[in-house]
């Protein structure tokens, strides 16, 4: 059933199609009466291709995800997936990790997500946005990714995490290697140089983190890193290995969802004028759904891997113990069974019960509140002071199975 209309979710071509073309197919997945298995190829140096079942509808992305007892997220999320060698380098990264090793790093990493962390931080997002505007007012438009996008959650991650100032650049620099990382690519001598390249960005973060770590047990500061480091009442604290991995963690999903829904929302509200009128007419009302609707409608992430732990069935179908499945959020945030016309871009949309933050499970994303309120605080922060702003010319995909990305976003305002 994999060339089911030569659909083949496992084949690198699929996902350089047009964004058009691919949601199509995954309508037609749906339409079936259960999920398809799409084999997959063996890539070099990485683990077997396994295959993978496709769980296309909203209802079983959901299903999937609460029970996290027959859905695994370990050895990872991602495909494919990485060497066991990679575990033992670079730690256990909390999103790749089951109960109860997962409830603990989360249980103390959610420190950094508390609403008296986020209070504290409203005041910096205004300044950091209202700083990257003053600097586009300065030079001039040219691509909305690199000098808004990009720069905005990276800036706040590193404020958050109390990285120095003179560390920053080499975190930037990471964070654009590892979305270059995502991209799907034929070329083998090209991925394994970009994986090699990912490789040393990542150990070289992780190695600074954790000495930054061992300088905040002895220092304390105001920071994130201090207060995972420094044992609470309860006694924990993160290792430097796993402070390392969560900031890793932290700067690929922190900064993707961020950086992709905002470069997404400059094009959405150009093609869709009234609906940024209708989000100007008043700004604090409409914000809050509009930042869902923006995350629906590009899914930021579109897909996570789990493993099957029992033999099961999924409406009707069987999987067994061993199984992979996909939890295909771009699709099931166009399910037409929850959404009445999916593909109509509508910051009015009541209910709206997206996927695009990872569904109602144990690994519901972290950092989505302040995901909102970063993308909130910029879009106010750029309608309000670049007048006119609008994307002119279709953006420039990052071609992955993973990230819905933007490379290059073109605009222009005025003033």
């Amino acid at each position: 059933m994999a060339d089911l209309d030569g659909i083949d979710l496992a084949d690198l071509a699929f996902w350089r199609r047009p964004p058009h073309e691919r949601l199509e197919a995954f309508r037609a997945l749906r339409d079936l009466d259960r999920p398809v298995f799409f084999p997959e190829r063996r890539v070099p140096f990485l683990r077997p291709g396994r295959g993978f079942h496709a769980l296309v509808r909203h209802a079983d992305v959901v299903e999937a995800s609460r029970d996290a007892a027959s859905f695994s997220s370990e050895p990872a999320v991602t495909s494919p997936e990485p060497p066991p060698w990679t575990r033992r380098v670079f730690g256990d990264s909390m999103v790749n990790l089951d109960d109860p090793r997962h409830a603990r790093l989360r249980r103390i990493v959610s420190r950094a997500f508390s609403p008296k962390t986020l209070a504290r931080l409203d005041a910096h997002l205004a300044e950091t946005a209202a700083a990257i505007v003053d600097e586009v007012r300065a030079a001039g438009p040219g691509d909305f990714v690199s000098q808004v996008a990009a720069r905005f959650p990276i800036q706040v991650i590193c404020h958050l995490m109390g990285i120095p100032e003179r560390e920053r650049p080499r975190v930037h620099a990471h964070a654009d290697a590892s979305t270059e990382y995502t991209g799907v690519r034929a070329d083998l001598v090209r991925a394994v140089r970009l994986a090699a390249r990912n490789a040393r960005a990542l150990l070289a973060l992780q190695r600074m983190v954790a000495r930054l770590g061992e300088e905040r047990r002895d220092r304390p500061g105001d920071d994130l890193v201090s207060a995972l480091v420094n044992a609470d009442v309860d006694g924990e604290r993160l290792s430097g290995r796993e402070l390392g991995s969560f900031f890793t963690l932290l700067l690929v999903a922190g900064n993707e969802t961020t950086r992709n829904a905002l470069a997404h929302a400059l094009k959405l509200f150009t093609d869709h004028p009234e609906q940024r009128e209708l989000l100007l007419s008043d700004f604090d009302a409409r914000i809050g759904p509009a930042v869902e609707e923006i995350v629906r409608f590009s899914s930021p992430v579109m897909q996570f891997r789990r493993r099957v732990t029992r033999d099961l069935e999924l409406r009707g179908h069987p999987l067994r113990a061993g199984d992979r499945v996909s939890l295909l959020y771009v699709s099931a945030n166009r399910d037409e069974s929850v959404f009445a016309d999916p593909d109509v871009f509508d910051i009015t949309r009541r209910p709206n019960p997206h996927v695009g933050f990872g569904g109602p499970s144990p690994h519901h994303c972290l950092g989505a509140h302040l995901a909102r309120r970063e993308m909130a605080v910029m879009l106010r922060e750029l309608f309000t002071r670049l007048p006119g702003i609008r994307a002119t010319a279709e953006p420039e995909p990052l071609i992955s199975n993973f990230d819905n990305g933007v490379w290059r976003q073109p605009y222009t305002f005025r003033g």
